[in-house]
């Protein structure tokens, strides 16, 4: 086979809670990662030269920032792999998101890599792989809703949710760094550890224009944060539930409906 085509899932934390910070700068976490059917879709091609080409739709990523040119240099160096490969990215899930949409993308290049070069990689290996580009990579590599711990490396499965949400994208790419290092500057977010995502006061503090959305709503509507921002979910029962969760969404904002998925497409590619 010279060509392959994988569906890269998004996820959500059904909660986080940051516990400390470690002295390599990343922090200690636990979540519950729930996978949902919403999803990128990378094809990767097998070329006779030794280039690596790789176009996203919409392009919206410098190549040398992409994650799955990382992980392309990444197996090339360490196995020594001559071939050159054309990944071509169809974008869904939103930058920024907390969607986890990056983290998808270089597991599935991962998992492409190996098999379309014949690597034979082993699926210990390919976890450290991931590890080595992203907190998150692990998870999608493993396919199965999970609690993590760690530095989101640990993972324990979880029975999926049936719920359906939908995922309210206020058109900002949040960084995740920024976030962090808003949250560890301020104590007063440490000590508030009672909220479903302990992201989630140093996010609204950082977007007024958000929190003033979720301050107006928050008592009609279970509103939560994924990762560090910027997507908010609301989990729903019917339509007409979703009828009135839609019309609190700005109209410059965009929105997905969206359900849990039990194993990621990912699952069983080697």
């Amino acid at each position: 086979m010279s060509t392959l085509i994988l569906k890269s899932p998004a996820k959500i934390n059904i909660y986080l809670k940051v516990l400390k910070k470690r002295s390599d700068g990343y922090h200690e976490l636990e979540s519950a990662f729930q996978l949902i059917n919403l999803y990128d879709e990378l094809e990767a091609s097998i070329t006779k030269s030794e280039e690596i080409r790789i176009e996203c739709s919409p392009n919206t990523i410098k190549l040398e920032e992409n994650i799955i040119f990382k992980a392309v240099q990444l197996v090339k160096s360490k196995y020594k792999v001559k071939q050159g490969i054309y990944i071509k990215l169809k974008k869904e899930i939103p930058i920024g998101a907390g969607l986890g949409g990056g983290s998808s993308n270089a597991a599935s290049a991962l998992l492409a890599l190996n098999n379309l070069w014949g690597l034979e990689i082993s699926q210990t290996n390919l976890l450290k792989l991931g590890k080595d580009l992203g907190a998150d990579v692990p998870f999608f590599l493993n396919g199965k809703n999970a609690y993590v711990s760690g530095i989101g490396d640990k993972l324990k499965e979880k029975k999926s949710d049936n719920s359906k949400y939908i995922l309210i994208y206020p058109n900002i790419i949040a960084s995740t760094k920024k976030v962090f290092e808003f949250y560890s500057n301020n104590k007063k977010f440490m000590e508030d550890d009672n909220l479903q995502n302990s992201l989630l006061k140093p996010f609204l503090s950082m977007y007024p224009e958000i929190k003033s959305f979720y301050n107006k709503n928050i008592s009609s509507f279970d509103i939560k944060l994924t990762g560090s921002g910027s997507t908010m979910f609301i989990s729903y029962k019917d339509e007409g539930e979703l009828e009135k969760i839609m019309e609190i969404i700005p109209i410059n904002w965009r929105f997905f409906l969206a359900e849990a998925i039990q194993y990621s497409p990912l699952r069983g590619v080697s």
